[in-house]
């Protein structure tokens, strides 16, 4: 049953809600809380663990237990846009995920890392044009 005191992200027809396929509820939600700064609902007891902004504003992420493996790249991934990526990137590094590139990502003025949570989901920290030294 939806909680009454968040807003969740509407789309037109709608809420939008992004799910992230997960081995192992309580790790996932351990990294994802301390990486997005999100707040766990529920217990990890269950199949999903909903994990959401402390304010109560905005994009829910739906954290699903799953049996199978991840095989190749994710075809959808989060973006974490931050004034300082060296800093963003040890952070997260630091939580738990592990990067992908060897060397920053330049392109159209963005630079960016690709980095993996514990599960092996791809994502990127990302730094834009205007906010680079």
């Amino acid at each position: 049953m939806p909680d009454n005191s968040r807003t969740p992200q509407s789309y037109a027809r709608g809420e939008l809600v992004i799910v992230v396929d997960v081995a192992e509820l309580k790790r996932a939600a351990d990294f994802w809380t301390q990486a997005l700064g999100f707040v766990q609902e529920g217990d990890a007891g269950g199949r999903y663990l909903s994990l959401l902004p402390v304010d109560g504003s905005g994009i829910e992420v739906l954290l699903q237990k799953v049996d199978d493996e991840k095989h190749g790249k994710n075809r959808l991934h989060l973006d974490l846009r931050t004034h300082d990526l060296d800093a963003e990137v040890d952070r997260v590094r630091a939580l738990g995920a592990s990067v992908v590139t060897e060397e920053p990502i330049v392109e159209s003025g963005w630079t960016w890392h690709v980095l993996a949570d514990p599960d092996g989901n791809e994502f990127c920290v990302l730094q834009a044009p205007s906010q680079q030294a």
